[in-house]
């Protein structure tokens, strides 16, 4: 499994980022969000957030997990989808047992702040790669969900510092296909179908009616904030398809086979897409496969790492 990684020596970057408040807080016993209503998760040490101030007024949150001190450069950057940083906590926990995990909350959603001139997926993905400049860190593995797997492949696309080691995709948007292995449009659908489609689980099903109104003014906002890196085109870049050769990292591509928002023969697509990739589905599940079948999802994860990443994390 990757190491922790010393993670807290932004002030050291060239005094370009600075770490403006922490705050300790304890283990969730459960995840909600607009996605996932409830799941249990894995029991982990306390995390530890931090704001980042990078450029141009562009301030990036992250989530910290595990043990930053037991560093040797490596880290594991968790990128989310619509759902916010919440929808991957119960990941994030899972995964810093034995990991310094890192999960960033994008500009606008959440309650965070987006300057204006940041609105697409290469922003997101060029700040992120900035934020690992400012933490030090090298050997990185990044992991996205939808909207955060068209990150983390738009990250190994800039990437000319090499700080990345490997990514794994879960049900990412962001390519163009031919045929019927298309991303189904959700904007003009009712919730409950919304829910219908990404989901295997109908008990995971979110119940609007149980939501607060901040949590469904939340939810709102981070739509918003989807639509706008996202929109249009919708939930794709028409060149990244055939940019993606390009990325010679190792790279996983798990699928919920489940899925009816991004289907599974989109996943297989995807993969091949790469220069050296490999797709993996994971039964029972459907957009979110890391709620559904967290430990399915997470033996995949630590298998790719012991297979793909041995020589990276012994050297």
């Amino acid at each position: 499994m990757l190491s922790s990684s010393t993670g807290r020596r932004a002030a050291a970057a060239g005094g370009r980022a600075a770490a403006q408040h922490s705050t300790r807080h304890p283990p969730e016993p459960q995840i909600l969000s607009k996605e996932c209503h409830t799941m249990t998760v894995f029991s982990s040490p306390a995390s530890a957030s931090r704001t980042f101030e990078l450029r141009d007024g562009l301030s990036i949150t992250v989530d910290e997990r595990g043990d930053a001190a037991a560093a040797g450069g490596s880290a594991i950057l968790l990128l989310h989808g619509g759902g916010g940083m919440q929808s991957v906590a119960g990941l994030a926990a899972a995964l810093s047992e034995n990991s310094y995990v890192i999960t960033p909350t994008h500009p606008g959603f959440d309650g965070r702040t987006r300057p204006h001139w940041f609105d697409g997926v290469t922003d997101l993905a060029l700040a992120y790669l900035d934020l690992l400049d400012v933490l030090e860190l090298r050997e990185v593995l990044v992991i996205g969900n939808s909207l955060g797997g068209w990150i983390a492949s738009d990250m190994a696309l800039y990437d000319v510092s090499g700080r990345l080691s490997a990514l794994v995709v879960m049900n990412a948007v962001g390519i163009s296909t031919d045929g019927p292995a298309k991303i189904t449009d959700v904007r003009t659908l009712p919730p409950t179908e919304v829910g219908r489609l990404a989901f295997h689980n109908p008990n995971l099903l979110p119940d609007p009616a149980t939501l607060s109104d901040a949590q469904k003014a939340t939810a709102a906002a981070n739509q918003s904030a989807l639509e706008l890196y996202a929109g249009e085109p919708y939930m794709h870049d028409p060149k990244l398809r055939r940019r993606l050769h390009r990325v010679t990292l190792p790279v996983l591509v798990l699928w919920g086979e489940q899925d009816g928002v991004v289907p599974a023969e989109y996943g297989r697509v995807y993969a091949d897409s790469f220069a050296n990739a490999y797709f993996q589905p994971i039964i029972n599940a459907g957009h979110m496969p890391h709620v559904e079948q967290p430990h399915l999802t997470l033996d995949a994860v630590e298998a790719f790492i012991a297979d793909k990443l041995a020589e990276v994390t012994t050297g």
